[in-house]
């Protein structure tokens, strides 16, 4: 299993309409970065990912799974872009915040402490629990 990052606009698409969403999920749809599809397009079934609310909140807030791997984007006439679906897991009992994030020695090499504009990124299995520990939730 692989880890990852999601991050969205909460005025856009938050963790309460994803979790609305309940088992059918929703499309992880409108991502216009070639980095962030070729990591979509690595997903895997089963892979999870944290859902992060940027702007003003920038925390953590939720776990969420990938239940449909690469298709195309259903938002997009180009046929360029790519992504993949999730289903809402579980809250983050304690939302980590960037600034939690960013003064722990242990995360100091995690993508969204060095790219924090990157809307869908990795995060190592070792980050992955760190952050779920902060949160409250075992990893």
């Amino acid at each position: 299993m692989a880890y990852w990052l999601f991050k969205s606009e909460p005025g856009a698409w938050s963790w309460d309409q994803q979790v609305a969403k309940g088992a059918a999920g929703e499309e992880w749809d409108g991502i216009r970065n070639y980095q962030a599809r070729n990591n979509m397009r690595t997903m895997k079934k089963g892979d999870r990912g944290f859902f992060y609310h940027s702007i003003d909140e920038k925390r953590v807030v939720g776990i969420v799974e990938v239940i449909a791997e690469s298709h195309p984007d259903s938002t997009d006439t180009t046929g360029k872009w790519d992504c993949v679906d999730v289903v809402a897991v579980e809250a983050m009992p304690d939302p980590v915040t960037l600034d939690q994030i960013k003064t722990e020695p242990a995360l100091a090499d995690m993508v969204l402490v060095n790219n924090s504009r990157l809307s869908v990124q990795p995060v190592s299995e070792r980050e992955w629990a760190h952050v779920c520990k902060m949160g409250g939730l075992k990893a």
